[in-house]
């Protein structure tokens, strides 16, 4: 199956900055993976209100599961591991959005939400130069790490 690329929705805004482009490689990245392993990707970069959701998806099983997946990535190590990044503000702002989304039951393009349970997830993509190499890498040393079921303090 495919993976949807931006722009989804009219509200996507272009990606100008270098930080922004790099943000949605990540984003591609890990919806790519994620098809690979059977989940279905329903939207990216889906806006609601002042927040985004970077992307909605079905997890396969018995039942499915709606995930929100929040990813978060680094390529430099100036500032810490991309897991770092996420803060009580920025889950609290997804939670909103996400909320927002499961009440109204549909995605901004119109899109029926299926009535299933979720759950928020965050996948942090670290490109960061690696001190060695480590068993599991890629070759091109990108370490992807997911981390299920983020929640509010």
């Amino acid at each position: 199956m495919p993976v949807p690329t931006r722009p989804p929705s009219s509200t996507y805004r272009a990606a100008g900055t270098l930080r922004r482009r790099l943000g949605d490689e990540a984003e591609r990245l890990v919806a790519t993976r994620l098809s690979a392993l059977g989940w279905t990707i329903l939207a990216v970069g889906v806006r609601v209100g002042r927040d985004e959701l970077d992307l909605v998806c079905l997890e396969p099983g018995l039942p499915p599961t709606l995930v929100f997946v929040e990813v978060r990535s680094r390529s430099s190590a100036r500032f810490g591991a991309p897991e770092e990044t996420l803060d009580a503000a920025k889950i609290a702002r997804t939670y909103r959005a996400v909320l927002a989304l499961v009440r109204g039951r549909r995605l901004p393009d119109g899109g029926l939400l299926p009535a299933l349970r979720w759950r928020v997830d965050l996948v942090a993509v670290d490109a960061r130069p690696p001190p060695r190499q480590a068993a599991g890498d890629a070759a091109d040393g990108v370490q992807v790490r997911h981390i299920r079921g983020v929640t509010p303090d």
